[in-house]
């Protein structure tokens, strides 16, 4: 099974150019020279090879770290938000949010939450960005070269999507801890207290029963955090960059991550924001559903601290792909670079117009 796996990932569209550098200490070869769509070119200072099981170790590693340290770093602003979407009477805004908590619970009750967040959200990333490498890979050999670059939009939002699914599942049990240690009045404040009453007032379903709107809320928003980055670098490159990323600095070219990660950030907290509110609610209310919130709270309810989501969710966004594009760079990984139009689907396009 590894094997046929194997294979695959080494005839992927997404795979290098002309050549591609073996695990440390191994011999160059090389492989398929037309496939070119979006990986970088191998040199000899890569560690592994793309696709490889060590490239995707590595990828999963830098996704851990991506999410897990950007989203506990943002706790306060994280549990603000929350109180907002499932009290608005109480707390009126992002501003007033942050001074009637301080008020009630002094500095140390702005960081409630902050280890399910570290580790739900660290498992996430692993999951994310690990299984959308391999996804990427999966579906582009499915539908071959020339439609992995006609179609490489419908190919990004596939492979994200697929992977947020499972990444979900991983997330939900620490995101219902988290949300109650943040909204519920006198509720356990540390994971510790709080997984046992959980598991003891709801057994494993409470842990749980948040998964399919978590799944309405973050599908979209990978999908379009995936989706939008790749293109917004793609098109920095060709319309803002002024120069080729080949002759980019690597600070350069993270600067350019960093910079398409929040545009992409912007449009995710739009897309997901009512999915957002309903999860919160529901994983503060006992016994509630997805279909009951979204009537209690209407359309407008829906919407509540969207503000703050955005100022979040973009700094947030903008952080991850930073992270995630230092770590690559850091284990010396294959970075695909803007994808080219295949040479085959070239000769195609010049034999049409002959």
């Amino acid at each position: 099974m590894f094997s046929g796996f194997w294979e695959a990932s080494r005839k992927s569209p997404f795979a290098g150019p002309t050549v591609a550098a073996k695990c440390e200490g191994s011999q160059q070869t090389q492989l398929i020279p037309t496939r070119n769509i979006s990986a970088a070119a191998i040199n000899p200072g890569e560690s592994c090879e793309y696709g490889s099981m060590v490239y995707y170790g590595y990828c999963a590693f830098g996704g851990l770290l991506s999410c897990g340290i950007t989203h506990t770093g943002i706790v306060p602003l994280d549990l603000v938000k929350c109180r907002i979407q499932v009290n608005p009477e109480k707390y009126k805004g992002i501003f007033n949010g942050f001074k009637v908590t301080m008020r009630e619970d002094g500095v140390r009750g702005l960081g409630k939450g902050w280890a399910p967040t570290f580790f739900g959200y660290s498992m996430q990333g692993i999951c994310k960005f690990g299984f959308y490498e391999v996804f990427k890979v999966v579906y582009g050999n499915l539908i071959g070269e020339e439609n992995a670059y006609v179609y490489r939009t419908g190919l990004y939002l596939a492979a994200s999507a697929s992977a947020e699914f499972f990444a979900d599942i991983a997330l939900s049990p620490m995101e219902a801890v988290k949300v109650r240690i943040q909204t519920q009045p006198g509720f356990a404040h540390t994971l510790r207290a709080a997984a046992p009453i959980i598991y003891g007032q709801e057994g494993l379903w409470g842990f749980y029963k948040g998964v399919v709107p978590l799944w309405c809320r973050q599908i979209p928003y990978t999908m379009m955090k995936f989706a939008c980055f790749e293109k917004t670098v793609e098109l920095l490159y060709k319309h803002v960059v002024p120069k080729p990323r080949d002759e980019c600095t690597k600070g350069e070219q993270l600067v350019v991550t960093f910079a398409a990660g929040y545009i992409a950030g912007v449009f995710c907290a739009i897309v997901s924001h009512p999915a957002d509110t309903i999860v919160s609610k529901l994983n503060q209310d006992k016994g509630s559903t997805a279909i009951g919130v979204a009537k209690k709270l209407g359309f407008a309810g829906l919407w509540k601290g969207l503000f703050a989501r955005i100022i979040m969710i973009g700094t947030l966004t903008a952080a991850q792909w930073f992270i995630y594009d230092a770590v690559k760079v850091a284990f010396r990984l294959p970075r695909p670079p803007p994808p080219e139009m295949p040479e085959s689907l070239k000769k195609k396009l010049a034999a049409q117009q002959a």
